[in-house]
């Protein structure tokens, strides 16, 4: 028993000096295997780490795609408009002015001389036709109803001598030159009060009123048409002189288009052709007119007819003089248009922007998507566009400020590259 103890003892005494002198090299590579590992789990980590990254970057970097806030939409001042159709191309192109024909405008001046007494308006007061602008007063208008009142006095006397007379002559006694002479005062008398009369009425005062004995200091003003004063000419104590200019007034819901017609184009004109124009003061704003006469007379520099247009003008705010350019619809060809601001050229391609209000966004901003689109007719200020088919039609176009969502869409794709 006791030889097997000693034998037991050196059996586990040999393999366990066997198991601690494993080779070098064996364990070098067990040593390499683990850091090896643990780099590959690094790299898978970081691999990782970057592809999450890379996709949030990617959304944010959308290609074509410009987020703003609203305040930054505010300071940079864009405009969208939904996208809408319009007459363009296959026009005749003209120019002109706003006019108005002689009896829509009148230059008012007294008949008859005296001093600016009161004066009524101020230049843009609306007036309606026979509203009193301004008195004059001067003696010979009180001379003239003191002249009316002894003449139509005197008229009453002679009328009734001139009846007696007459009877008499009827009956043969008087002699037919008392009744002649009788006659011939009266009517005399008569033309001289009628034609006083006609004066006193022309100056605006009742003859009724002097026939009893009233008499006017002053003489009214008034207009001989409804409208706005242009022009306000005299101040009070003024001597106005008969047919001086004292106002300007004109009726400007009255107002057309006159247009020159070159001559290769006449042909084409017609009465009752529509037009489209635009003014200085309105120049996104397509207004229409309608082709009332055209001129027989050629104006030689340049050969051209003039045109006259009717327009609606009831709020007053087209006025004579304005500059005009207009197209007369030869034909019309009806398509989706854009002011030429909306458009953003990059080489020989044409790009809209408009609200991307499928995206999502956080709050209070804006999703703003380039497209690519080709243009057509380029007509008083606005663009044909032909957009791609499969995209909506009821969308919302950026008309000012594409070219400021250009660059910021570019200075974004830039940071993202870096």
């Amino acid at each position: 028993m006791k030889y097997i103890a000693i034998i037991s003892v050196a059996l586990m005494t040999f393999f366990m000096v066997g198991c601690n002198d494993k080779p070098d090299s064996e364990l070098g590579h067990n040593e390499e295997s683990t850091t090896a590992e643990k780099m590959e789990a690094e790299e898978d980590a970081h691999d990782e780490h970057n592809e999450e990254e890379g996709d949030h970057n990617e959304e944010e970097g959308e290609e074509g795609v410009v987020v703003l806030t609203n305040d930054q939409i505010q300071t940079v001042g864009l405009e969208t408009k939904m996208l809408e159709k319009r007459n363009l191309g296959n026009n005749i192109k003209v120019t002109g002015r706003l006019e108005l024909f002689p009896q829509d405008k009148a230059n008012i001046s007294p008949f008859m001389g005296g001093n600016v007494r009161s004066i009524k308006v101020i230049e843009g007061d609306k007036v309606r036709k026979g509203e009193v602008l301004a008195y004059l007063e001067h003696p010979d208008i009180i001379s003239m109803q003191q002249e009316y009142q002894e003449k139509n006095d005197e008229l009453v006397f002679l009328k009734q001598d001139f009846e007696r007379k007459k009877t008499l002559f009827d009956k043969g006694v008087s002699s037919g030159k008392e009744f002649q002479m009788a006659q011939s005062k009266f009517r005399s008398t008569t033309s001289s009060v009628n034609g006083l009369r006609s004066k006193l009425r022309l100056l605006g005062i009742n003859t009724s009123k002097v026939e009893q004995g009233e008499i006017y200091s002053a003489i009214p003003i008034s207009t001989p048409i409804s409208g706005y004063v242009d022009e306000v000419m005299v101040s009070l104590g003024d001597y106005v002189a008969p047919q001086s200019k004292m106002f300007a007034v004109s009726d400007n819901s009255k107002i057309h288009l006159d247009l020159k017609v070159y001559e290769k184009d006449i042909p084409k004109v017609k009465e009752g052709q529509k037009i489209i124009f635009t003014v200085a003061s309105k120049p996104d704003e397509l207004l229409t007119a309608e082709v009332h006469s055209i001129g027989k007379t050629f104006e030689e520099d340049p050969k051209a007819l003039h045109v006259h247009a009717d327009i609606d003008n009831k709020n007053g705010e087209l006025l004579p003089g304005m500059y005009v350019e207009g197209r007369i619809a030869e034909g019309q060809k009806s398509g989706y248009a854009v002011p030429e601001e909306a458009i953003v050229k990059e080489g020989e391609q044409s790009y809209i922007f408009i609200v991307d209000e499928d995206g999502e966004t956080e709050e209070n901003t804006v999703k703003f998507k380039r497209i690519p689109v080709s243009t057509g007719v380029n007509d008083l200020g606005f663009v044909e566009i032909n957009i791609p088919s499969e995209m909506a039609k009821n969308i919302k176009v950026v008309t000012v400020g594409a070219y400021t969502l250009s660059s910021e869409m570019v200075k974004g794709e830039l940071e993202h590259g870096h």
